[in-house]
């Protein structure tokens, strides 16, 4: 599954007069219902369901307590933390786990140098039931070794194309989820999520998320 999750942000506006801050929500809880999400007590993400990702909207930078309820509700959040947003930063969080004990997830910037007319990509591992992982390329190729959950790689430039990405549990050839047709243009940046629950419902798949820089 391939998401474009800020439509309104156009890539030169983004960096270019970037004055704020921006914070986008990743719903990666398999068991959790759809969510609204508040940042010191105002709403800010309505009715999020798993899998979704909110657009980026701007904020101030600064200290925001975080809630999180079920959609609709506004009494007993099923998180409550607090984060701070540094100045002219790009914030990606994700409610990851499963109920009762989620939390939210802090997923930083890519600060990887792309290299002329190459892809970047890197994975992302959100399943929490899930061993360790290798992501290898269906020649066998390892791109990605020993990835445990809540495990973020470092990006990885790689020649644009289409490629398939076969996840295997570390050290084994034993492929237990094939991510198929992932395109990958040139000068752009990807992230690839393992989400969902092995042996169980919802199942382990993945999802890949065009980055704007």
């Amino acid at each position: 599954m391939f998401y474009c999750p800020y439509a309104t942000i156009t890539n030169n506006s983004y960096r270019a007069t970037q004055m704020n801050s921006y914070i986008r929500v990743f719903h990666a809880s398999p068991n959790s219902p759809a969510v609204d999400v508040y940042a010191n007590e105002n709403l800010i993400v309505k009715d999020l369901a798993y899998k979704e990702l909110s657009q980026y909207l701007p904020v101030p930078f600064g200290n925001y307590n975080i809630k999180v309820y079920p959609s609709g509700q506004m009494t007993n959040p099923v998180i409550n933390t607090n984060i701070y947003i540094p100045e002219n930063t790009v914030f990606n969080v994700a409610a990851i786990g499963v109920l009762p004990n989620i939390s939210l997830y802090p997923i930083q910037e890519p600060n990887t140098a792309q290299e002329s007319g190459k892809a970047c990509v890197r994975f992302i591992h959100l399943s929490p039931n899930a061993p360790a992982v290798d992501i290898k390329l269906t020649d066998g190729t390892t791109v990605f070794n020993n990835v445990a959950y809540k495990d973020i790689t470092n990006y990885v430039n790689v020649p644009a194309g289409t490629y398939t990405f076969k996840v295997t549990p570390n050290g084994t050839d034993n492929v237990v989820l094939t991510v198929p047709n992932i395109k990958l243009g040139p000068d752009n940046y990807y992230t690839i999520y393992a989400v969902g629950l092995v042996g169980k419902s919802p199942a382990l798949e993945a999802l890949a998320v065009l980055e704007p820089r």
